[in-house]
């Protein structure tokens, strides 16, 4: 009975997809997103029906950490008392990872594009390999990727550009 409800899925699945396809083409932002390299026409109609409009992000920042690519950090004792009075230390907060509260549809879009630009090749394939040969571990360099093209995407979809390999800048945030 379970193979019968999976033969079902299977031939919906087409339908959906051909479905979920022509309706993200009739957003204006298909055209500027389909545009980067290694964002998909999947991946695309995810973005485009998740966030809904870039408007909904300030900057960059808003759309990493609603992605779940925003680092957290934490402080405790902060302060501490010195002659009677609060000072504030010198040491730098603690890193604790990437945010939590996300979108984990958006945050697998944007990951899975950065895999596969560490694999692929182009302009994106050449920022990875410059980190990860300049010591950054795989790892911190694929989130940095992932980082990158969705901080591309939220610029492209605002102004409606179209993706420029040239523009693309080696600073990684």
């Amino acid at each position: 009975m379970l193979y019968a409800q999976l033969d079902a899925l299977r031939m919906q699945r087409r339908k959906v997809k051909a479905a979920m396809m022509a309706e993200a083409r009739r957003d204006p932002a298909w055209a500027a997103l389909t545009s980067v390299p290694f964002l998909g026409p999947v991946r695309v109609a995810q973005i485009l029906a998740i966030a809904r409009t870039p408007w909904r992000f300030r900057s960059k920042r808003g759309i990493w950490a609603y992605s779940g690519l925003a680092v957290v950090t934490a402080s405790s004792a902060e302060y501490t008392i010195v002659d009677g009075r609060p000072v504030r230390r010198r040491r730098a907060p603690i890193t604790r990872g990437l945010n939590r509260n996300h979108n984990a549809t958006l945050e697998g879009v944007f990951k899975g594009a950065a895999t596969a630009a560490a694999a692929g090749r182009g302009p994106l394939h050449d920022l990875y390999l410059a980190m990860t040969e300049g010591g950054m571990r795989a790892e911190l360099a694929r989130l940095t990727l992932a980082r990158k093209i969705a901080a591309v995407s939220l610029r492209l979809w605002k102004t409606g550009e179209r993706y420029d390999p040239t523009k693309l800048t080696m600073q990684a945030r």
